[in-house]
């Protein structure tokens, strides 16, 4: 799915819900502002919680030796900072088609 099309799935929802109240252009803005907020809060180190939906986090990698495949030559590859994306239990239910309890989700599965 392309930018074009989730704006595209947005106007409609919006439309079928709300009637036809919202533009293509102006929803195109709407998605172009939130994917923004989200690159403007992770450069910034923040976290981004979406409940029900994901988490993106900034994770520092550490530094490490690697090899350059051309040459085999072993090479520092420096530490920095990497966007990671973790789906919510509910998203991941959702992916694998199973059905998503929301009592259970607050518990980890272990009773001991």
């Amino acid at each position: 799915m392309t930018k074009a099309d989730l704006v595209e799935r947005v106007t409609e929802s919006i439309a079928r819900t709300a009637g036809p109240m919202i533009s293509k252009k102006d929803c195109a803005r709407v998605v172009d502002a939130f994917l923004e907020a989200i690159k403007e809060a992770l450069k910034d180190q923040h976290n981004i919680e979406v409940r029900g939906f994901v988490t993106f986090k900034i994770r520092r990698r550490k530094t490490r030796m690697a090899r350059n495949p051309r040459t085999g030559d072993p090479v520092e590859v420096a530490a920095r900072p990497v966007p990671v994306f973790k789906p919510s239990k509910e998203l991941r239910a959702l992916v694998a088609d199973e059905p998503f309890e929301a009592e259970a989700a607050g518990s980890d599965g272990s009773d001991d």
